[in-house]
């Protein structure tokens, strides 16, 4: 255990775990991803930019990818709108969800770093955990049970994806030049129908 303590503690003039330690790490987290990338930006960049120790990032996140995945959830304010989109049944839930997911992509807080970061993961081998786990959302992280729900839940996923990837990330100029409304008004009965696949037949 002393061992343990011992190696965890900060180098002399570096700011240990008090009560802004995670803050700063997410705040320095948020900008380092953005500009370097998921694979550019290291654990002992991050910990510099917050004035703290690496061992800080261990403690409160586990790793690099825990504290990514933190960042994204915590720094990004559209995933509960995304979240509360995905358990609002009403009419024209399809729609909302849409509008949620690329506001995700738009924002000025959280658009940069995922614009960066897809970028980054994509030639890795790890780019499928990335998009599972963090792109596409927490809840569509179910194995597949053969509900209906859950399938038309991940399909509704897959399909915001796709058009995300090909209107922010690679830019094809027809889905990038689209007005947001149009391209709403014409996703929205399409994930509808994924979504409505889920649902009792009368």
């Amino acid at each position: 255990m002393a061992q343990d303590s011992e190696a965890g503690q900060p180098p002399r003039g570096r700011r240990g775990g008090d009560a802004r330690t995670r803050e700063d790490l997410l705040d320095a987290a948020l900008a380092l991803f953005a500009e370097h990338g998921y694979d550019g930006a290291s654990m002992r960049a991050i910990a510099a930019r917050a004035g703290t120790d690496p061992g800080m990032i261990r403690h409160y996140f586990g790793d690099k990818e825990g504290l990514f995945v933190e960042t994204v959830l915590d720094r990004t304010p559209t995933v509960t709108r995304l979240r509360a989109a995905f358990m609002d049944g009403s009419p024209g839930q399809g729609r909302r969800l849409a509008d949620a997911y690329f506001s995700l992509w738009e924002d000025p807080s959280s658009g940069p770093m995922l614009r960066a970061l897809v970028r980054s993961a994509l030639p890795s081998r790890r780019a499928p955990e990335f998009m599972r786990h963090v792109i596409g959302g927490a809840a569509l992280d179910e194995p597949d049970t053969g509900d209906p729900a859950l399938r038309g839940l991940g399909l509704a996923g897959g399909h915001l994806l796709g058009v995300a990837l090909m209107r922010y990330v690679v830019e094809i100029p027809l889905m990038a030049t689209i007005p947001r409304d149009e391209l709403l008004d014409q996703i929205g009965p399409v994930i509808d129908g994924y979504l409505a696949s889920g649902l009792p037949r009368r």
